[in-house]
């Protein structure tokens, strides 16, 4: 849109303010004037998005329906919304076949101002009259979590979606939230009847959409039975929740959750972005760095190439972790919000909140499963074997959080260990489909085999590393099957060893992800 205005004339989109931009876009939607020129001079990403939009205009007009919503990824404001309904309509698009456009909250300030800018959409009578009285808003686990930790951001989401809907009620809009779930806690995952239930009141009211991705496709919908088993679930919390809502928290449980959050939010962020050691630990702890040159992913590992975490996607920087049984992007920060809670003579509350509060109590449940997976000894094997000796201490003072994270959790749930019998049944994400087992007892199955894959991935992550420093090559290195010659051969590098260490380091991610089941 900055391209367009400059061309015509009109000065630098970006530079308005978001009233200036509003009454744009509103004359130009009321008006009939053509606005992109065929003489367009742009950048080839302006132009991409352009031949985006124009293609969308056809598949809507040969295929009509054929494409779902428009997703505004870090949507921050109104004028966001209606700068995509105008490039549609520019673009070879009409009223009737216009893709509905969804606004994705998700970080912590966007999330908070999210039902601001529903107003001001609201607000435009153009607008009002366009959704016909339907309007469809993302919500973000992933970056929400990345952002702000998973206890701040479960609270922002929460808080968000009641302020959402209660928008859209004054203005008469039948809201539909769509849940932009992950596959891991981190990303808000977990099992599907318990996540709905834990949705704030009159929030839903038959209308639920949210993305499933991952593992969990295949464990949800990937046999014939399973698949309906899951629609089962959906379709029973949905009703439920709809029919019966849950209640919702007291005043001093809010102030309660708003205090942990924004303790357990400003630790979080001052470990993450504000410690100067945390990025260089991170890539030398992790397989961070090498996600993204594997070329396992769906999508690039990062936003953009800078080493931040900031610039890196929700799904590496939490799989990354889940690698190494560390699982920090969940509990990192929640000891400390917890602990002055219960300084200020507020544990009996919190228990009460977990025994008597649908969302309280699954988020602890879950965020329990997850701590019941961390190891914090091959936590520590990974340092021991990549992490610079100067840097061992920082990693010491994280793990020594998980401990006390752990020990407050228990506090509060007045479990005595971690998923006792009760509690691990469908905790891992596959809705309790396997009845007769415990989490507990899956989870000390899988690591007699889980250990062995840590231990060879740490090998493979020093030699591969030791490779790209140059500091080893071994040259002499072939395979003596033909077949794995040849499988090797096929790899970038054009280099036996180096191949071989690479499909082992795949193999290893690929067998860990499987033993931890939420992964991304």
């Amino acid at each position: 849109m900055d391209a367009i205005t400059r061309h015509i004339g009109l000065g630098s989109f970006n530079e308005w303010d978001e009233d200036k931009k509003l009454e744009f876009l509103v004359s130009e939607l009321e008006g009939k004037r053509p606005l992109v020129a065929d003489d367009l001079e742009c950048s080839d990403d302006v132009r991409e998005v352009l031949d985006t939009f124009k293609m969308i205009g056809h598949l809507q007009k040969v295929c009509p329906g054929s494409l779902g919503t428009y997703v505004i990824s870090m949507a921050t404001c109104a004028s966001d919304v209606l700068t995509v309904v105008l490039l549609q309509r520019e673009c070879g698009g009409n009223a009737k076949n216009l893709l509905r456009v969804a606004p994705l909250f998700e970080r912590l300030d966007d999330l908070r101002d999210g039902p601001r800018q529903l107003r001001r959409l609201f607000s435009t009578p153009w607008y009002l009259n366009h959704i016909d009285g339907f309007q469809e808003v993302m919500i973000g686990y992933s970056d929400s979590g990345k952002d702000a930790g998973r206890m701040a951001a479960a609270w922002a989401l929460y808080e968000g979606q009641e302020q959402a809907t209660a928008a859209a009620k004054e203005f008469g809009v039948k809201l539909t939230l769509f849940h932009g779930r992950g596959g891991t806690v981190g990303r808000g995952g977990g099992p599907s009847h318990l996540a709905i239930m834990s949705q704030p009141p009159e929030t839903i009211n038959g209308r639920l959409r949210v993305t499933v991705q991952g593992e969990v496709i295949e464990q949800n919908f990937g046999e014939h039975e399973n698949c309906f088993h899951t629609l089962d679930l959906y379709t029973a919390a949905t009703l439920e929740h709809s029919l019966k809502p849950p209640p919702g928290p007291d005043d001093e449980w809010r102030a309660m959750m708003l205090e942990m959050s924004e303790v357990s939010c400003a630790k979080y962020r001052d470990v993450v972005f504000n410690t100067p050691e945390f990025i260089k630990y991170f890539a030398q702890a992790t397989p961070a760095q090498e996600l993204g040159s594997l070329n396992i992913g769906s999508r690039p590992a990062k936003r953009k190439s800078n080493p931040t975490v900031t610039a890196l996607r929700a799904i590496p920087w939490i799989f990354a972790w889940t690698q190494s049984r560390f699982h920090l992007p969940v509990w990192l920060g929640m000891c400390d919000g917890f602990q002055k809670l219960k300084d200020d003579g507020k544990l009996g509350v919190l228990r009460e909140m977990y025994k008597s509060w649908s969302f309280f109590r699954v988020t602890m449940d879950l965020i329990e499963m997850v701590l019941a997976k961390a190891e914090p000894k091959v936590a520590e094997y990974y340092e021991k074997v990549l992490v610079e000796e100067g840097l061992r201490g920082f990693g010491s003072s994280l793990r020594e959080k998980l401990v006390a994270t752990i020990k407050i959790v228990l506090e509060i749930t007045e479990h005595p260990d971690l998923l006792p019998p009760q509690q691990g049944t469908g905790g891992d994400g596959t809705d309790g489909q396997h009845a007769g087992t415990t989490l507990a007892d899956k989870l000390g199955m899988r690591s007699t085999y889980l250990t062995p894959l840590n231990i060879i991935q740490v090998a493979n992550l020093q030699r591969l590393r030791k490779i790209e420093a140059g500091e080893v090559a071994d040259d002499k290195f072939e395979p003596t099957m033909p077949w794995a010659k040849e499988m090797l051969s096929l790899h970038a590098s054009g280099d036996y060893y180096q191949a071989a260490v690479s499909d082992t380091l795949i193999i290893t991610m690929k067998g860990i992800a499987a033993g931890m089941q939420n992964t991304g």
